[in-house]
């Protein structure tokens, strides 16, 4: 903490965050969602639901830069590897973004990590420093759109198969291997534990039964599984999985439309999610109508690399 002190201005303040803090994070980052993509992809609910996962220290692994009680900048390291790094426009031009940049990697070489990374919009003033940094691209991701006037596809169902809302614990374990065994075949991470899991989607504030989208086949086993957030007029799909012996059948197709119908019933005009280069669901999401709205870059820097920084 104390070289980040020495490498912001003096007028400036810098300490770890805490829940409290949770609001004018939050505006922060939708200040500059606005700016580099035109508008924000944050609510408050998020950065809760990521700051109470129980694999997550708020008090050592955040840290704020405040202008007075205003909070100008963040960032923040998860298991020695994820890193968000974040200067609001205004005070973007004065070495805030570089100096958080070198907290992180320090944060993450404390906490065991070889190698730190973060996703930015692809040709923002973020991506721009970091590549300067020596970051390299590791993955592109997209976020797509379903437009209001689209209409939402039917898929039949195999026989005996059906989508339902979660009815409690026992559904939410059986979502958690199913969404956990399908994310592992292509992200390079270790298992994410069901507390920590749940933290983000069943013990999200805002959480209702019915944003665990559950597709069981006759015999009642969880063969899908979809996690689905209502945010004012946007329904994004943060999670969507099908058991690996199930593909191909259309229930991938089946839970969107499903999750698509969901969200315009509860008042979203349109219905949004993301996918990147490691799935190769691009195509899926396009055939079923699906526009891309924004482009971000996962940008990564090896530590052993960055030894004598202060």
């Amino acid at each position: 903490m104390n070289e980040l002190v020495s490498a912001v201005p003096e007028d400036l303040t810098v300490r770890p965050l805490t829940m409290a803090d949770a609001p004018a994070v939050t505006a922060l980052i939708a200040a500059s969602n606005t700016l580099d993509v035109g508008e924000p992809v944050i609510e408050e609910a998020d950065v809760i639901g990521d700051w109470q996962r129980p694999i997550f220290d708020l008090a050592t692994q955040s840290v704020g830069i405040f202008e007075g009680e205003t909070v100008v900048g963040y960032a923040e390291v998860s298991e020695g590897r994820w890193a968000t790094g974040v200067v609001h426009p205004t005070a973007r031009g004065r070495g805030l973004g570089t100096a958080l940049a070198r907290w992180t990697h320090r944060v993450a070489r404390r906490d065991g990590g070889t190698l730190v990374g973060q996703p930015v919009p692809e040709g923002s003033s973020g991506a721009a420093l970091l590549t300067s940094l020596g970051y390299r691209l590791a993955w592109s991701s997209w976020v797509l759109s379903l437009p209001a006037d689209r209409e939402i596809a039917r898929y039949p169902l195999p026989p005996g198969h059906t989508i339902r809302a979660s009815s409690g614990d026992a559904d939410e374990r059986a979502a958690h291997v199913v969404i956990e065994d399908a994310f592992l075949e292509w992200a390079d991470r270790p298992r994410r534990r069901f507390d920590d899991w749940s933290a983000t989607t069943v013990r999200r504030p805002g959480y209702e039964p019915w944003h665990l989208r559950l597709l069981t086949d006759a015999e009642g086993a969880v063969v899908g599984a979809l996690f689905l957030i209502i945010d004012g007029e946007i329904g994004f799909v943060a999670m969507l999985a099908v058991r690996r012996d199930r593909r191909g059948e259309g229930l991938a197709r089946a839970l969107l439309a499903d999750a698509f119908t969901i969200a315009r019933a509860h008042g979203a005009t349109r219905s949004e999610l993301s996918t990147d280069t490691r799935t190769g669901a691009l195509t899926l999401y396009e055939h079923i109508g699906m526009e891309v709205t924004s482009t971000w870059v996962h940008l990564v820097r090896d530590l052993d690399e960055v030894d004598g920084e202060a």
